[in-house]
């Protein structure tokens, strides 16, 4: 449990949620089609937060099951994609069967992942020569008024190696990247958004937050760009890997124990391959929370109908 004091800033966006999906850009459409390809395919999204890079996919065609540990997000996310099924579940532990998805995305948060962990949850949910793709935003500090907005907004230590990280795991191939450049309008509200979106900034003492908005706004106001907003320019950085045959999991043709959500009777067993959690409901677009008790030894999942 996160230690109110010291709180996981990982779990920051709730409680700004709406800045978040105001004030954040979205993704370029070639970065997403480079990384997930044009023809429609099984998607699994994790962290998919209020749905930025969701709008994008679901546009494209892709048939999107999205995740995120945050429901405050996934109710923003579910208000703007009603078809799109959505649960709350991190990367660590996937709420779905094995070999489900041509390909799982990531977007703006593969840097919160236990990486050894999720990095084989990955692999399990994969179907043969599916792949992970993975695309971050990062601000062009190059631009000098760009530098200045970011040292207000403060700089996190996300920066490290993603292609090493997947290299490391020994579960998918070589990793091919590329980067795009785009543009985001800011306006003298969004602007505020983007600050208070930011983790840093959310887990502040409400008065701290306050400060740190007036001191973004402050700057723009400098500019004296009014209403027109200010084009923020972004790389878009995207990777891409396709899982290796020895990471993917066999079938043991039995089920996990996992309680139905259709109705049917808790802990049936079957002879057949467990129906995954994602494919257990043909009207919820919301599906219950999945949560495991492991503290009394139970790795199976459970659900929760609060």
């Amino acid at each position: 449990m996160t230690d109110p004091a010291n709180p996981d800033p990982a779990r920051s966006f709730g409680g700004v949620a709406d800045s978040y999906d105001r004030g954040r850009p979205s993704y370029p459409e070639a970065a997403v089609k480079w990384l997930v390809g044009e023809e429609p395919c099984s998607v699994l999204e994790l962290g998919a937060g209020t749905g930025k890079l969701t709008e994008v996919l679901v546009g494209l065609g892709h048939d999107v099951f999205a995740t995120d540990p945050d429901d405050a997000m996934l109710d923003i996310l579910s208000g703007k994609l009603p078809d799109v099924r959505a649960t709350s579940g991190t990367a660590e532990q996937i709420p779905t069967g094995d070999s489900l998805y041509d390909v799982v995305v990531v977007g703006q948060a593969f840097h919160w992942f236990d990486h050894t962990k999720a990095l084989a949850e990955i692999a399990r949910v994969l179907k043969s020569e599916g792949r992970l793709a993975i695309i971050q935003n990062d601000r062009d500090d190059r631009i000098p008024w760009v530098r200045r907005l970011g040292n207000l907004l403060g700089h996190l230590d996300h920066d490290f190696d993603h292609t090493q990280a997947l290299d490391d795991s020994g579960l998918f191939s070589a990793v091919e990247s590329q980067t795009f450049r785009h543009w985001q309008v800011v306006d003298r509200r969004t602007i505020q958004d983007l600050a208070v979106s930011r983790s840093n900034i959310a887990s502040l003492e409400p008065e701290a937050q306050d400060r740190k908005r007036r001191e973004v706004l402050a700057f723009y106001d400098d500019y004296g760009r009014g209403m027109d907003g200010m084009q923020l320019p972004y790389n878009c950085r995207a990777w891409h890997a396709q899982v290796l045959p020895h990471a993917q999991v066999v079938s043991t043709g039995s089920t996990t124990g996992a309680h139905e959500v259709d109705g049917a009777d808790e802990g049936d067993e079957t002879d057949g391959p467990a129906v995954p959690l994602a494919k257990r409901t043909d009207t919820a677009v919301r599906l219950p929370r999945v949560v495991t008790d492991p503290e009394n030894g139970d790795d199976d999942l459970l659900i929760d109908f609060r």
